[in-house]
């Protein structure tokens, strides 16, 4: 059952992320409705798909490189349904539905491994601790692409190019408050997945922190973040120095999550989280 909801999701998420582009070049509003109604229901089968996976394996289902690339595409996309409630911004699900649909595809490329769940997963820290990051995650993606789009939008204004790609863009304005309250939705979630690691970290291992190579770059990841809301909300960051630290500080969380599990890393390697092995 579980593989029947994830490629039925992903082909959800990628009709609609085709939708989304015909949005961007054709400007149909309801070509936009169709994809965003399409993505929905698509993110409900990822979300059927995750739920079966919890209730078999008692744990979170992030113990592989595989399953752990799909929660983070599922991430992105549900921040982007549900932010889309307040900034009713249609062509940020352009840039966002591509980026999502790129995780699953990459996803569903990497064999399945047997995992080997411990006792010591089977933990409602550990649950709360990958849920919060993950979160955090997805909606500071979401603070990446409208950085992106604002360092797009700011060399079409300063070049003169005030043609149809500049009209399908928001305002700089516009973006720009789109990267600073998805800071100040996603920094809470960041620095709550932080503390709970800490405490599963105790829980499992005896201590809060080990300067595990993961570890020390999550820790760079969230004074990235820190300085940058921190910035902006007493300094006054805005516009072009704002987007650059916004996607410095999501490649440098890229790093993290991927590059730190992959090659740094001790007891969160995947490769340790995927045979069960304790410290």
């Amino acid at each position: 059952m579980a593989p029947l909801l994830f490629s039925l999701a992903l082909a959800l998420v990628l009709l609609a992320t085709g939708g989304f582009i015909v949005y961007i070049i054709k400007q149909q509003k309801s070509v936009y409705q169709w994809s965003y109604r399409i993505l929905v229901v698509g993110f409900i089968c990822h979300t059927l798909y995750f739920a079966y996976q919890y209730y078999s394996l008692g744990v979170a289902p992030v113990l592989s490189l595989k399953s752990s690339l799909s929660f983070f595409a599922w991430a992105i996309i549900g921040a982007y349904l549900v932010l889309h409630l307040k900034f009713r911004l249609m062509v940020l699900g352009s840039f966002i539905a591509p980026f999502g649909a790129f995780l699953m595809v990459i996803s569903s490329t990497i064999p399945g491994t047997e995992v080997t769940v411990q006792p010591m997963f089977r933990s409602l820290w550990l649950t709360i601790h990958v849920g919060t990051i993950f979160i955090g995650n997805g909606i500071f993606a979401m603070a990446f692409m409208a950085a992106i789009m604002y360092l797009i939008q700011e060399h079409q204004i300063k070049r003169k190019h005030f043609g149809s790609f500049f009209k399908r863009l928001p305002s700089l304005q516009t973006l720009d408050s789109i990267n600073h309250y998805t800071l100040i939705y996603g920094f809470p979630f960041l620095t709550l997945g932080m503390i709970t690691g800490a405490i599963y970290a105790q829980y499992a291992l005896g201590s809060y922190w080990r300067w595990d190579p993961k570890e020390v770059w999550s820790l760079i990841t969230w004074l990235l973040y820190a300085t940058l809301l921190h910035e902006r909300l007493t300094v006054g960051w805005r516009g072009r120095k704002a987007a650059i630290m916004s996607i410095f500080a999501f490649l440098v969380l890229i790093f993290t999550f991927v590059g730190a599990s992959l090659w740094l890393s001790d007891y969160h390697s995947f490769k340790s989280l995927e045979g069960g092995l304790r410290p």
